[in-house]
C-alpha cells in the first residue's frame, strides 16, 4: 500500500491540471466549500446530487493550503494514498480463499490495475475503488455466515458505498440475488434479517421521497436523469456483449478465463469459494449491467472507469485457479478459456477508438497508441483476437508447478499499459491547461487581486469554455458566473445577464444593473473599466469595475459557445474614437482544403483582408473609424461549408461554417 501511494503520488505530479470535465470543477468546488464553509456547495449553492464522502476526504488540501496549485497537489497525494487503501479489502477478500501469500499477490495486483492513474484527477473513482472492495468482502463474509453482525456490517458498507458514488446502488439486486445462488428455495430462510434490512429501507425510502414531494428516483442524485430514459433490450443487451468485452481486454483475458472455469465448477467448489463466486459473480454482472444501460441511452461509449472497480475479483479467482488447477476438469478450462478468447473479438475497436475513450476507456488507448505507431487502426481487431487466443491456449497448457506465471503476466500487461495511457491523460492535462490558461502562474487572477477578493467571470460563448473552467478551478477568488448568450455546458448555477443594447448597461434577471468590483471575461465582452492584467495569448481580461457593468464592445455572427462564424461577423464598440482591431482567425483542414478569405469593411467599404491557410493561425488588423463615439467593423468570410460527418446517418453538425475567430483584441 505505501509502495503504491509513493508510485501513484509521483505519476499524478504529471498531470498538470484537470481535464475531465466538468466532474473535477465540480468536486473541487464540494472540497474548497466544505474546508471554508463545512458546507458542500456548487458556485455557492446547496446540492445534495452528488455523494459527500470523496470531497470530505481531499477537503483538507484546500484547507491546509490557500494557493489552488498547492492544494491541488495536496489533493493528488490525498488520492494517491486513499485509492492505495484498496490494497487492504482486496487482501481481505483474497484471504477468505487463498493462503497468505497468494492474498497477498492479489493485493499487489488490485494497486497495480491501469485505472489507479486516476489517482491523478479529482475524481470519485479514488474513494469508490476501496469503498467498493470494502462492500464486497463485507458481502463474501455475509453469505459464508449471514448472522446479525455480517448483515449489518455489509449494509454499512454499502452505506458507505453509495455515500460515495450512487452507482453502489448495483449492490442492491446482487445482495437480493446472491443467496439464491448458495442457498437455493433456503435462501429467504437463512438469509431473512438482509431481505427484512431490505425491505424495510426501501419502504422508509419511499415515504421520504413522497414526504418530500420528489421521487424516489431522486436517491440517485446527479444520476436521476437516467431514470427518465427510454431503454431498449436489444441495445442493453449489445452494449453489455460490449462492455463485457472490453472488460475482458482490460484484464488480460486469463482473470476473465479462471473466472468462468471455477464458476463451470461450482458443485466442487469449498463452501467459502461458492460463496466468493457468489458475491463476485452477482456483483460484477448488475454493476456492468447497470453501467452497459447507462452507456445505450446516454454515453455511446464503453464506460470502463465505471466497472474496472470488479477487477480484483476476477484477479483472485485467477489466483484461485492457480491454486486449484490440478483438481480442475479439462473440459471445463477449455469452454471457459474458449469463453474468454472470444469475447475480445466483439468490440468494434474503430467506432470506440477515439477521443471519447481517453477519460472513460483506457485499456483502448495502448491499442490506439498500437494504431498510431503503424499497425493501422483496421488491424487492431485481428491483434486482440490472436493475443487473446494465445493467452487462452496458455491458461490451458501451463503446467501447474509454472502456474504463478500466469499473475506474473498478468501485472507485466498492466505495466506495459500503463505507460501509453499515462502519456494519452499527461497530454490532455497540458492540452486542456493551455485551451483556458497560458499565464506562468494557473492561479494569475488570485496573485493579481488576492483570494479574499471576489470576481465575477462572464461566458460569451466566443471563446473556450476551458478558460472558465480552468480559471474557476486555480482561482479561489472567481466566484461568481454570468453568460451573455447561451449557458455554458455542464449544467452547473450561473446568472443570465441581459445588454442593453443602446447603453451597454449589463442587468440581471431582476431587471438590476449588475455591481462587480472585479471581472474576468474575454475580449469579444469588452467592459468600461480599467484592465489590470490579461492572459495575452487566450484573450482573457481581468477588469477592475467597482461598479456597474457596462459593456462597451459587441460580437454578432458567430454560433452560440463556439467560435466558428458564418458567412458574416460585426464587431461593434462604444465610447470609441478609433485605434486599430485585431483579430485571430483560424482555419480547419478537416473542412477546408482551400485558403479562405476574410474582408473586414467600414461602413461599406473594404479596410483588410487576410487569406487563412486550412492549417493556418492569421491575424487581421482592422483600422477602427468613430462615427459618433460608435466603430463598426462587418468581416465577410469567403468559403463557409457543412461539416459531412455523419453518426448512424445523421449529421450532428449541419451549421454552415466559416472560420474560427479566435480572439478580438482592441488597441485605442
Amino acid at each position: 500500500m505505501a509502495v503504491s501511494a509513493a508510485v501513484r503520488y509521483l505519476l499524478g505530479r504529471a498531470t498538470v491540471a484537470p481535464w475531465i470535465m466538468v466532474d473535477e470543477l465540480i468536486y473541487s468546488e464540494l472540497a474548497k466549500s466544505f474546508a471554508d464553509s463545512g458546507r458542500f456547495l456548487v458556485r455557492g449553492q446547496e446540492t445534495g446530487a452528488y455523494g459527500f464522502v470523496y470531497p470530505l476526504l481531499v477537503s483538507p488540501a484546500w484547507a491546509l493550503f490557500r494557493a489552488v496549485p498547492d492544494a491541488y497537489a495536496a489533493a493528488k497525494a490525498i488520492n494517491a494514498l486513499v485509492m492505495s487503501l484498496a490494497a487492504v479489502p482486496a487482501f481481505l477478500v483474497a484471504r477468505r480463499v487463498l493462503p497468505c501469500g497468494l492474498a497477498l499477490l492479489a493485493s499487489a495486483l488490485s494497486v497495480s490495475v491501469p485505472p489507479m492513474l486516476y489517482t491523478g484527477t479529482i475524481m470519485t473513482e479514488n474513494a469508490f475503488y476501496p469503498a467498493f472492495l470494502v462492500a464486497a468482502w463485507a458481502m463474501v463474509a455475509w453469505l459464508e455466515r449471514p448472522s446479525a453482525r455480517s448483515t449489518l456490517v455489509l449494509a454499512a458498507a454499502v452505506l458507505l458505498a453509495y455515500l460515495t458514488r450512487a452507482q453502489a446502488i448495483a449492490f442492491l439486486p446482487a445482495v437480493l440475488t446472491a443467496p439464491f445462488l448458495l442457498a437455493g428455495r433456503s435462501a429467504l430462510r437463512r438469509y431473512w434479517l438482509m431481505y427484512g434490512l431490505v425491505a424495510a429501507s426501501a419502504l422508509l425510502v419511499l415515504a421520504v421521497q413522497a414526504a418530500r414531494g420528489s421521487s424516489p428516483a431522486g436517491i440517485f442524485g446527479a444520476y436521476e436523469v437516467a431514470s427518465r430514459a427510454s431503454y431498449s433490450a436489444g441495445q442493453v443487451s449489445k452494449w453489455l456483449l460490449y462492455h463485457w468485452a472490453e472488460l475482458t481486454v482490460a484484464l488480460g483475458v486469463l482473470p476473465v478465463a479462471a473466472f468462468l472455469a471455477l464458476a463451470i465448477g461450482w458443485r466442487r467448489r469449498p463452501s467459502a469459494e461458492r460463496a466468493f463466486l457468489a458475491a463476485s459473480g452477482t456483483l460484477s454482472f448488475w454493476l456492468v449491467l447497470e453501467v452497459a444501460a447507462f452507456a445505450s441511452a446516454h454515453s455511446w461509449r464503453v464506460e470502463e472507469r465505471d466497472m474496472f472497480y470488479v477487477a480484483p475479483l476476477f484477479l483472485v479467482a485467477l489466483l484461485v485457479w492457480v491454486a486449484r488447477k490440478r483438481e480442475e476438469p479439462l473440459s471445463g478450462a477449455v469452454l471457459a478459456a474458449a469463453a474468454a478468447a472470444a469475447l475480445p473479438g466483439f468490440l468494434p475497436y474503430r467506432e470506440l477508438i477515439g477521443l471519447p475513450a481517453v477519460s472513460d476507456t483506457p485499456a483502448l488507448l495502448p491499442l490506439w497508441s498500437l494504431a498510431d505507431a503503424g499497425l493501422g487502426l483496421g488491424n487492431v481487431r485481428l491483434l486482440v483476437v490472436l493475443s487473446s487466443l494465445g493467452a487462452a491456449a496458455l491458461f490451458l497448457a501451463l503446467p501447474r508447478r509454472y502456474g504463478l506465471l500466469l499473475p506474473l503476466l498478468v501485472l507485466a500487461y498492466f505495466a506495459a499499459s500503463h505507460k501509453p495511457i499515462e502519456g494519452k491523460w499527461r497530454q490532455a492535462a497540458i492540452l486542456n491547461l493551455f485551451a483556458g490558461i497560458t499565464k506562468a502562474h494557473p492561479d494569475w487572477v488570485d496573485r493579481r487581486i488576492g483570494v479574499e477578493s471576489e470576481a465575477a467571470v462572464i461566458w460569451s460563448g466566443n471563446t473556450d469554455r476551458y478558460a472558465i473552467w480552468q480559471n474557476e478551478f486555480f482561482n479561489r477568488s472567481v466566484r461568481r458566473f454570468y453568460y451573455t448568450g447561451s449557458p455554458l455546458a455542464g449544467d452547473l448555477p450561473e446568472t443570465p445577464l441581459r445588454v442593453d443594447r443602446r447603453t451597454g448597461l449589463m442587468r440581471g434577471p431582476d431587471g438590476r444593473a449588475v455591481v462587480e468590483d472585479y471581472v474576468l471575461a474575454d475580449g469579444s465582452v469588452a467592459l468600461q473599466g480599467q484592465v489590470i492584467d490579461q492572459d495575452t495569448r487566450k484573450g482573457m481580461l481581468l477588469y477592475r469595475v467597482q461598479g456597474p457593468l457596462r459593456q462597451i464592445s459587441l460580437v454578432e455572427g458567430l454560433y452560440p459557445q463556439d467560435t466558428w462564424s458564418g458567412k458574416t461577423v460585426a464587431y461593434t464598440r462604444r465610447s470609441c474614437r478609433g485605434g486599430q482591431l485585431a483579430v485571430e482567425l483560424q482555419s480547419d483542414p478537416a473542412l477546408f482544403t482551400q485558403p479562405n478569405t476574410v474582408v473586414a469593411s467600414v461602413a461599406g467599404r473594404e479596410v483588410a483582408r487576410v487569406s487563412v491557410g486550412p492549417r493556418e493561425r492569421r491575424t487581421l488588423v482592422v483600422p477602427l473609424r468613430a462615427r459618433g463615439d460608435v466603430c463598426h467593423v462587418r468581416f465577410t468570410v469567403g468559403r463557409t461549408r457543412v461539416p459531412k460527418v455523419e453518426t448512424r446517418g445523421v449529421n450532428p453538425d449541419p451549421r454552415r461554417l466559416g472560420i474560427h475567430f479566435n480572439r478580438f483584441t482592441y488597441r485605442p
